[in-house]
């Protein structure tokens, strides 16, 4: 070996090959930087410019100052149809984005917009604000909660299978109720209670209801939803099932009011021309009592905003036809309404009655042309005394 390496070592051959490998690798690792950076200019003539790299920051922080959380109800009920529907038109990119929260329903939403930090808005329905103040289980809620609008009435659904056609026949027999804590829970207690009938209550989710019932090992399912429910507008009197009426009691007053279920609402279980009596509680869209100027009130404020803006929207197909009889105007008595939706609601009235007083006037401008000098005058008499000009410069007073 050591002869070997001896031999190498004395042969000026390899010692030339040798070095010339070396030094062309050199060359090639010098080289390298000032390859690269000269590709950089030939990159921007050619008109190809690197991506900027994006403000992450930035972009964290537009996102979660246009982003609201809203607490809904079970999947396939109205406040979740409702909720999408909302995301759907409302939703503008990193500008404005709802996002829905599944929940089991009115009354824990109530709990989350109240004690939640990540909940900005929630459906639930008169009773069970009602229920809350009553109570105070959950404090005083007058200065805590307040009410976006009032959105529709919620129809109570008794389905039962064709043997049974009248509440009383269910004293005693096992009736879901939904799950416990839940609005639709409150609101089935309270007509037990009101008809003087006592059930077994269980506490299923609404498939499983639907399919026990099926199975005859419940009498009934009492299901609180706008109509026509998503649930309820499949089933078929062909195969069994039926809606019974509720008896409008008048301990239920306070909370309810009388409503009716039609053939149009579920052509599959009533027939044409028939009606089922029952009785609605009202739901709502509540947020918190921000303080105004805070950043969860700018938050609220502009989704009110793009509501009212965009609310003809609503009213459209595909959207839940129950936002058609929507009244943003409608009060909740007792309730305190979103500063920012009473804001709105007073713009719109200004503007409405601005456009009403415009109006008259134009028409009044119009009459006055055939009319005889002395009549002129006194039309114009009439216009100082209300605070009006005539004429092409004419401007209408701000109302009050």
């Amino acid at each position: 070996m050591a002869d070997a390496a001896r031999g190498i070592s004395s042969n000026p051959v390899v010692w030339r090959f040798g070095l010339a490998v070396l030094c062309t690798l050199a060359l090639l690792i010098i080289s390298i930087p000032g390859c690269w950076a000269q590709t950089q200019p030939a990159v921007r003539r050619q008109g190809i410019a690197l991506a900027p790299q994006p403000d992450l920051k930035a972009i964290t922080e537009r996102m979660n100052a246009n982003t609201l959380t809203v607490a809904t109800g079970p999947p396939n009920f109205v406040f979740s149809a409702f909720a999408d529907d909302l995301a759907t038109v409302l939703n503008d990119g990193d500008d404005l984005k709802l996002l829905p929260v599944a929940t089991k329903g009115g009354f824990e939403n109530v709990r989350d917009v109240r004690f939640l930090r990540g909940i900005d808005l929630g459906f639930s329905i008169t009773n069970v604000l009602g229920h809350f103040r009553r109570t105070g289980e959950i404090g005083d809620l007058s200065d805590k909660i307040v009410y976006i609008s009032r959105i529709s009435n919620d129809e109570i659904h008794v389905i039962t299978r064709s043997n049974i056609t009248s509440f009383e026949q269910l004293r005693g027999l096992k009736v879901n109720f939904l799950a416990k804590g839940s609005a639709n829970q409150l609101s089935a207690q309270d007509i037990c209670r009101a008809l003087n009938v006592d059930v077994e209550e269980v506490n299923l989710a609404p498939a499983d209801a639907i399919e026990k019932l099926k199975n005859g090992e419940i009498a009934a399912a009492i299901l609180t939803s706008g109509r026509p429910s998503p649930l309820i507008a499949p089933l078929k009197a062909s195969d069994g099932y039926h809606l019974i009426p509720i008896p409008f009691a008048k301990s239920l007053a306070a909370d309810y009011l009388p409503s009716r279920l039609t053939s149009e609402d579920y052509p599959n279980l009533i027939p044409p021309g028939q009606i089922v009596e029952t009785i609605a509680t009202p739901s709502v869209l509540i947020s918190y009592n921000w303080p105004k100027g805070s950043e969860r009130y700018r938050r609220v404020d502009k989704f009110v905003k793009a509501l009212f803006a965009k609310f003809d929207e609503f009213k459209k197909p595909p959207r839940h036809p129950s936002w058609r009889d929507v009244n943003l105007a409608a009060t909740i008595p007792g309730w305190k309404r979103f500063e920012g939706a009473e804001e709105m609601l007073a713009k719109g009235h200004e503007q409405i009655l601005a456009t009403q007083q415009q109006q008259s006037k134009q028409v009044l401008d119009d009459r006055q042309n055939g009319w005889p000098p002395a009549d002129r005058k006194l039309y114009q008499e009439f216009l100082r005394w209300k605070g009006l000009k005539s004429g092409p410069t004419s401007t209408v007073a701000t109302p009050r």
